[in-house]
């Protein structure tokens, strides 16, 4: 992943006169996760003109998808009046993204409503879209219409490894394929700016057929803040695609993806929440067909609230595995 620590741009012009030296001394605490100094941070080129450079860059040597919503996301929140939350973002992948060049956010000012604001991002490289956005936001407003789902209950994220520890875990034992052992190893090269501690880490690892189904504990590493609910919803907005499309492999041991490749990424908002806190996230796959499958997905703050549900569809081109992994 390449990564600048030296300087960033803010999610939000500041505003004039925000002169203060403890408004000052809190923001530059605020930008301690390498999600918001590197991942996210664009550089303005004009009205509504951005330019991402830092990309994170999965194995599959593509642009990771959950960055570019992300930072599609960070764009047209640039556009909007700080009183405006997102509440949910509809996006269409078009085109494979390439690591190697800057992407381009051009903000379309859709509309500007009394309570509800829209707006339309392009996400550019090589003079044509790869990603098409819309973005909505509004004004917060009391209802005394509230529900939600249940939580699921689950072991809390300190009773729990992470995939990094996972990865040591599977590596120490004296009969793991070698093969295997260098699928992991890479695992572990590959920086990943969130922290992940999967539920059901033999589910996760799709060592036998399972549910479409997958939990995990997840949060962006460093220091974010609260008080600022655009950037938490943009970190979100990254974090949703992790892991995500694979949901819809779990009953299929015997197959691995040849090709994936989301086709488009929905999120609704509904409360507010940290992202550099342990959040839940529930994954489950309700239909897989014709080379395509369908994720849904609920990100839950620790204490019970649902504060995000996403939707995902994906290409998913898969080929037999001859012999079963021996981790």
């Amino acid at each position: 992943m390449a990564e600048n620590k030296e300087g960033s741009s803010e999610l939000q012009e500041s505003s004039k006169d925000e002169t203060s030296e403890n408004s000052s001394s809190q923001f530059t605490q605020d930008l301690k996760s390498v999600l918001v100094t590197s991942v996210l941070n664009l550089e303005m080129l004009d009205v509504d003109l951005y330019r991402g450079t830092h990309h994170w860059v999965p194995r599959g040597q593509r642009l990771f998808g959950g960055q570019i919503v992300g930072q599609a996301l960070v764009a047209a929140a640039k556009s909007v009046n700080d009183n405006l939350f997102a509440h949910s973002l509809h996006c269409y992948f078009v085109r494979a993204g390439d690591p190697k060049v800057p992407v381009l956010y051009q903000v379309e000012r859709t509309r500007d409503g009394r309570s509800f604001t829209v707006r339309s991002v392009k996400a550019i490289q090589h003079g044509q879209p790869i990603l098409i956005c819309q973005a909505s936001f509004h004004t917060l407003q009391p209802s005394p219409l509230q529900h939600q789902f249940t939580m699921p209950g689950v072991p809390q994220p300190e009773d729990l490894l992470t995939v990094e520890e996972l990865i040591h875990l599977y590596l120490s034992k004296p009969d793991i394929a070698e093969n295997a052992k260098q699928g992991l190893n890479k695992l572990l090269a590959n920086e990943v700016p969130i922290e992940v501690k999967p539920v059901n880490p033999p589910h996760f690892y799709r060592l036998s057929a399972a549910e479409p189904k997958q939990l995990f504990w997840v949060r962006a590493r460093g220091h974010i803040g609260e008080g600022n609910m655009k950037l938490h919803c943009c970190v979100a907005a990254y974090v949703s695609d992790y892991a995500f499309l694979g949901t819809a492999l779990l009953p299929y041991p015997n197959y691995r993806a040849k090709f994936s490749a989301s086709l488009d990424h929905a999120m609704w908002f509904h409360s507010t929440f940290r992202t550099d806190e342990w959040m839940l996230y529930e994954c489950e796959s309700p239909w897989a067909g014709g080379s395509r499958g369908l994720v849904q997905g609920r990100l839950w703050r620790r204490d019970g609230v649902l504060a995000a549900s996403c939707s995902q569809e994906g290409v998913l081109r898969v080929k037999p595995v001859m012999e079963p992994s021996k981790l």
